[in-house]
């Protein structure tokens, strides 16, 4: 389903997903709502660009599959803009899916590319939130090319969360997809560290126990 976004409070929408706010008037008129149902491919790896996207509601999710099957997820996105390495290829590098109901604005990719040349406020925030998409990603590339499990349970805790308390949005098994393991190998790790008093799960919290003489 597609609507006009002036089907959606504007202002509403700004304190919701604040990157909203530095979108130029003139391409937030062009913007259109996509109510996609879990499990919508938005778009597929090698489909011409035709639109940048923005999450509302809902979670959005850039994947790719291993020659195994296993999926790999490079980008979750609830509140943010997905496809952003897209915006200056041809075609998009990814599949992407929504991973629950989720809605979506999207913007035609020509009109994007022409904002971001003629409004600089809207550069600079485009290049702010690029450089945060970045350090994120930097992260999680670091976590993955750890090879125990335990070890990408505490890098995620340490890097996404604070003093050792990370809280969940997302389901443990589609935790296990973004740590690269299977959710089977997460609740074994899971399960050894809290009988090593390592950890404690407190409902969608991860506790970190510090190690004594550390």
């Amino acid at each position: 389903m597609k609507d006009n976004i002036k089907t959606l409070d504007w202002p509403e929408l700004i304190a919701s997903t604040p990157c909203a706010g530095f979108v130029p008037n003139a391409l937030g008129a062009l913007g259109q709502r996509v109510d996609a149902e879990a499990g919508t491919n938005l778009f597929r790896i090698g489909e011409a660009v035709r639109y940048v996207y923005l999450v509302v509601r809902g979670e959005a999710r850039l994947i790719r599959r291993t020659i195994h099957g296993q999926e790999i997820i490079l980008q979750r996105s609830r509140c943010g803009f997905i496809a952003e390495a897209s915006l200056e290829t041809k075609s998009y590098h990814c599949d992407a899916i929504a991973a629950e109901p989720t809605t979506l604005l999207q913007f035609p990719v020509g009109a994007f590319r022409s904002a971001l040349d003629d409004e600089p406020m809207f550069c600079r925030g485009w290049q702010s939130l690029l450089a945060k998409e970045v350090r994120k990603l930097r992260a999680q590339c670091e976590r993955l090319s750890l090879s125990r499990a335990a070890d990408r349970i505490n890098h995620y805790i340490e890097s996404e969360g604070s003093n050792g308390v990370v809280s969940l949005t997302q389901t443990k098994k589609a935790w296990a997809s973004e740590l690269g393991l299977s959710h089977e190998a997460l609740y074994r790790a899971l399960r050894k560290m809290q009988d090593k008093n390592l950890l404690r799960v407190d409902g969608n919290q991860l506790i970190s126990n510090p190690v004594p003489g550390r």
